[in-house]
């Protein structure tokens, strides 16, 4: 399996990034390429500075770099020797299967949309990320992707996360949910009942409405949601979670009491962490585009970033977007009422 890395992509590159590909060749024997993109000069010294000879490893050059304040379809037009353009341009030439980025999200979106095109049947991209629950993993889709969202389009998520549920998180029968402000169908905006209508005649398991704490006390497998709402749910409970350990950390240190309890909890503590630290998923799948892209978390460390290529070896390995074919040509061919005009 072939994986293309914008090496110069986050807030931590190309050291992280470069440390991240050193431990996906070092503990993925199935990577059997991994091209990382950038500055080559950089680049070389951080594998060299590792003591990274792996012959698996490619190096390819580029001279520009997409910065997060530039807009993003303009970073894809004016900036073609990016290093994200030209992973995802390994990608287009079928050098790569993936595409691996923690730079720009926007950028990454309309690169692969615009280079790659998008799936049969599939109008919009959109991201689906991993979020812990109190018994499972579910996907959170759109989460930035598409924040003006038609109700079509989430019914094609809702597709497109039911696939990814099954085969790469391993749910028989995925539950979908779709995100409003109560659980009655009567609730919700305007939007939200005309998705709510289109999910409810469809054949998928869809669960009806559910609300943000739902995600965490009674959770659906996939939870459906235009992209402005997906991003700030999203985002918000990340710093949630980063809060809740800052202010336990401070309150445990107070007395040697408490320390003491700390220490014998230390395990409990690390195992709640590791399920809630983004660097353990990795990265987002971008559900949609004609072929597999995976955007990695902004601050990524090096372990994200090992992480967020697994992400793209398991997308690889379970057909994802074979698969998504499939499911939307089945659905339509049953439902060609819902198709979009």
């Amino acid at each position: 399996m072939r994986v293309a890395l914008d090496g110069m992509g986050g807030d931590h590159a190309p050291g992280c990034t470069v440390e991240g590909a050193v431990m996906a060749l070092q503990e993925y024997p199935h990577l059997t390429k991994l091209f990382v993109t950038g500055d080559s000069d950089r680049l070389k010294a951080e594998f060299s500075r590792l003591g990274c000879t792996d012959s698996r490893l490619e190096i390819v050059h580029t001279t520009q770099v997409v910065e997060m304040s530039d807009n993003a379809v303009d970073a894809v037009r004016r900036k073609k020797d990016s290093s994200l353009s030209k992973a995802v341009d390994l990608v287009k030439k079928g050098d790569a299967e993936a595409v691996v980025s923690a730079g720009h999200t926007g950028a990454m979106v309309a690169a692969t949309t615009i280079k790659l095109r998008l799936l049969p049947g599939i109008d919009r991209p959109g991201i689906a990320s991993y979020l812990p629950t109190e018994h499972n993993v579910c996907v959170l889709i759109d989460a930035g992707a598409n924040v003006d969202a038609r109700p079509e389009h989430l019914l094609q998520y809702a597709i497109m996360g039911t696939v990814l549920s099954k085969h790469v998180l391993g749910f028989e029968n995925p539950a979908v949910g779709l995100m409003s402000i109560g659980g009655e169908d009567v609730k919700g905006s305007e939007f939200t009942k005309e998705v709510f209508k289109l999910l409810k005649s469809s054949k998928l398991n869809f669960r009806g409405n559910v609300e943000g704490h739902d995600l965490f006390e009674n959770p659906v497998e996939v939870v459906l949601c235009d992209g402005f709402t997906g991003n700030v749910v999203l985002k918000t409970a990340e710093a949630t979670a980063k809060a809740v350990f800052h202010w336990l950390k401070r309150e445990l240190f107070r007395s040697p009491i408490r320390k003491l309890g700390a220490m014998l909890a230390k395990q409990a503590f690390r195992t709640i962490y590791d399920k809630t630290n983004y660097e353990m998923y990795g990265g987002s799948p971008l559900l949609g585009v004609d072929g597999i892209a995976i955007i990695a978390h902004g601050a990524s460390s090096a372990l994200a970033i090992k992480n967020a290529i697994r992400v793209a070896l398991e997308s690889i390995q379970q057909k994802v977007n074979p698969r998504i074919v499939e499911a939307v040509r089945l659905f339509y061919e049953e439902n060609p009422k819902a198709a979009v005009g």
